[in-house]
């Protein structure tokens, strides 16, 4: 038999979510559970250099020239009429996006942090 969701628990459990939006838009702190405890976790050592590792390696100088070929070839193609523009656009984008990950998450945990 399948069961489902009656209006009063629909309504309850919206509640519910808006009480821990206001809750967390209220208490920050309370939200980064990871900030609360500081430094990285016991045993996470190796997976953070490995994480690092990756992260070197996908934003180095090999993915720095592959890049800056990849945003001169769709640039070239949408100059030429062979790429729709809104296509090339979301290509270039999402390397700014790529390369200034670092740059955006170190933003939004300021503006978090207050």
């Amino acid at each position: 038999m399948i069961r489902t969701m009656t209006s009063n628990s629909y309504l309850f459990s919206k509640s519910r979510a808006r009480l821990a939006a206001l809750l967390a838009a209220l208490f920050p702190g309370l939200a980064q559970a990871q900030a609360v405890a500081g430094a990285n976790p016991q045993g996470s050592g190796p997976i953070v250099a490995a994480l690092g590792w990756l992260q070197g390696t996908l934003l180095g100088n090999v993915a720095t020239a592959v890049a800056v070929m990849a945003v001169a070839a769709v640039g070239f193609m949408m100059l030429t009429g062979r790429m729709n523009w809104r296509f090339g656009a979301t290509v270039i984008i999402g390397c700014f996006i790529l390369f200034g990950a670092g740059a955006i998450v170190s933003g939004i945990q300021g503006a978090a942090a207050g």
